[in-house]
């Protein structure tokens, strides 16, 4: 078990699920049903409070420690950073992914398999002892689409309190939105009157988030086209057959006609892209020969460059896709259908360019551990 982190204050349990502290709640959320239900849309501001961080001591020093941990349906990721929000500056300690696919067969079966438990646990163990090495004062974890979607959520959230001693606070993708967009945005010169269409890509869920910045209100909606539950749903083919690609297509314009009455998405100035789709996207755009965060990182890839992957990766078979440098073994199956969401995304708001950013979700966490 995790010993000496502290976490998240004013959390209430809720059915077992800790419910997020401090998180703008969702009234009135509608669901809507056929091929992307809505998980929320509202106007959010504000981030959560945390008790129990510790700062740094030495000359000059305000940072504080943290630890952040994102567990979504494809990747299992951990953040150990020193946050200093005086100078606005959060610095790596440690940051490390790994592909466990908690969410494998959800969107067909409705449980976590056994097997997708076991993997994700066994990675956490290995996060939590990084966790304690790194003397990080405060400790949060969020689980997003796939733990939220599972019948047997309450498995998962005993095995993450055994190895962390904290439960897992499964998000609703209105709270993972308003993370996304702080951990995305926290960093980016924002001019006056600039506005930014954040898009989180994962492998359940795609959530959209509209603002000027952290703090300054935001509108989100989440839709249930990520990479996974593209390729589960759709592209069975190695690869996919012409009629997978178009049913896939149809599901994801659908879930954007409700992104697009949602919010005026097209009116943002800037197009900002998270999570692992994106990024492998923009190293193969950029003919890297191997995957270099440094480099992806503020990246700006044009639509045509996306488009014209997009079209490469799904004629491709998981072979060829796995022979790319900037490929991570874990994502060779499912890349082709996060690819396409963020192809179709551009189409159908007029964006010219993608601005690629390897901040997101845990970033944004770690901002709201050190407090309002």
């Amino acid at each position: 078990m995790r010993r000496g982190a502290a976490a998240v204050s004013g959390t209430a349990s809720v059915s077992g699920i800790a419910a997020a502290s401090g998180a703008a709640p969702v009234s009135g959320a509608a669901a809507v049903s056929g091929t992307a239900p809505v998980s929320g849309i509202a106007a959010v501001s504000g981030i959560a409070a945390v008790s129990g961080a510790t700062a740094l001591s030495g000359p000059g020093t305000a940072a504080t420690r943290v630890a952040a941990i994102d567990c979504g349906t494809n990747a299992l990721r951990l953040l150990v950073a020193d946050v200093d929000r005086q100078a606005g500056r959060l610095a790596d300690v440690d940051r490390r992914m790994e592909i466990v696919r908690l969410g494998q067969g959800v969107d067909s079966t409705g449980r976590l398999s056994p097997e997708a438990l076991r993997r994700t646990l066994r990675v956490l163990e290995g996060y939590a002892q990084i966790i304690d090495d790194t003397s990080a004062g405060a400790v949060r974890m969020v689980a997003t689409s796939a733990a939220r979607d599972a019948a047997n959520a309450a498995d998962f959230v005993h095995g993450v309190s055994d190895v962390l001693g904290l439960e897992p606070e499964v998000l609703s993708g209105q709270e993972e939105a308003y993370l996304s967009f702080t951990g995305a945005t926290a960093e980016l010169s924002r001019p006056p009157g600039s506005r930014y269409l954040v898009v989180d890509i994962g492998g359940g869920s795609t959530e959209f988030v509209l603002g000027s910045g952290p703090g300054s209100g935001i509108t989100a909606v989440s839709v249930d086209i990520g990479c996974v539950r593209m390729t589960e749903r759709h592209m069975h083919g190695d690869p996919p057959s012409a009629a997978e690609i178009a049913a896939a297509a149809a599901d994801i314009d659908a879930a954007l006609d409700v992104v697009a009455a949602a919010m005026p998405a097209a009116e943002a100035g800037t197009l900002v892209g998270l999570a692992g789709s994106v990024t492998t996207v923009a190293g193969l755009a950029l003919r890297l020969p191997g995957y270099d965060a440094s480099l992806i990182h503020h990246s700006r890839i044009r639509a045509q460059d996306v488009s014209e992957q997009t079209r490469l990766l799904l004629r491709q078979t998981r072979v060829q896709r796995g022979a790319l440098g900037v490929m991570h073994p874990g994502r060779t199956d499912v890349i082709g259908g996060g690819a396409m969401v963020l192809d179709r995304v551009m189409q159908r708001f007029g964006f010219a360019e993608v601005l690629v950013s390897e901040h997101d979700i845990l970033d944004g966490i770690a901002w709201a551990l050190t407090g309002p």
